[in-house]
């Protein structure tokens, strides 16, 4: 056998043999040369390159996001939202690392338009910064307090409001609803808390207020309101005279307005000069000698 003929039975022995479902799945076949395996080591492609590849993806030109905008206002909101959701009072340093406007430690603009916020107190003394909340309270006894003063004024208090008070707020407000202190409004897409006002009549014997009991719940929806014609039928039946109606009150004329393209109105002529009315006569003495 020709060495030409040799080689093509190893060539149809190396397809025969190989599993192209896997391709590493089965190993080389005998007397394979190291060439070939190393030539498909060789084509695989590295995790290293792939990691490079990444990374080459990156534009180094761009700045980095802080967050937290370059204008002083901007960055001014961010300190406040931070200083905000703290319930104790912070300092200068803590509250700029933790909002990431660090530029608040050099920038004497930024620093004095934090102190003199109106929903900041600064205390001179210790250098400590706090959140002035509308509202101040920290236990169920002081919540209900502060809902009692608002009440009083004709009008409740958003459940939001009191949240970023007291974490702790929407519990409670809902256990002083078990409890009949409070009426609370819900929203009608997921039922949450919306608004409190305080409960004025108490569910008890002596201040009254109980709940109403289901048989005379059940009473009350089953009445039906009668029509209109039914109701003064019954109305004539029992001898009972209806209420007189409202008299239509009598409007003022109006005047119709001219049609376009009417005669125009003839308006009086103001005579003026009339103190010469008895010496001198425009048309005789006053003509226009002839050309």
């Amino acid at each position: 056998m020709s060495k030409l003929a040799k080689d093509a039975a190893a060539f149809k022995n190396v397809l025969h043999r190989q599993d192209y479902t896997s391709w590493h799945s089965q190993p080389p076949p005998a007397g394979a040369s190291s060439s070939s395996s190393s030539a498909v080591v060789d084509d695989a492609p590295s995790a290293g390159s792939k990691k490079n590849k990444a990374k080459s993806n990156i534009v180094y030109s761009q700045p980095a996001d802080t967050g937290t905008g370059k204008d002083v206002n901007t960055q001014l909101i961010y300190i406040i939202n931070e200083l905000k959701r703290s319930l104790n009072p912070r300092r200068i340093e803590d509250l700029a690392f933790e909002s990431g406007v660090t530029s608040l430690l050099s920038d004497t603009s930024l620093l004095e338009k934090l102190k003199s916020h109106d929903r900041v107190n600064y205390d001179v003394k210790t250098g400590l910064c706090s959140y002035k909340h509308e509202f101040n309270f920290r236990n169920k006894v002081s919540l209900l307090t502060e809902i009692q003063r608002q009440s009083r004024k004709g009008h409740g208090i958003a459940v939001r409001t009191l949240k970023e008070v007291w974490k702790e707020a929407p519990t409670a407000i809902e256990e002083l609803e078990a409890e009949g202190e409070v009426f609370v409004t819900r929203t009608q897409k997921d039922g949450q808390l919306k608004m409190v006002f305080w409960n004025e009549i108490k569910p008890n014997e002596e201040e009254g207020g109980l709940s109403i009991e289901q048989e005379f719940r059940d009473v009350w929806h089953s009445l039906k309101v009668p029509t209109d014609a039914d109701l003064l039928k019954q109305l004539d039946n029992d001898g009972m005279q209806r209420t007189a109606a409202e008299a239509n009150v009598s409007k003022a004329p109006t005047k119709k307005k001219g049609k376009k393209g009417g005669a125009p109105r003839q308006r009086q002529v103001r005579i003026t000069n009339t103190h010469l009315k008895d010496t001198i006569d425009l048309s005789r003495d006053y003509v226009h000698p002839p050309k």
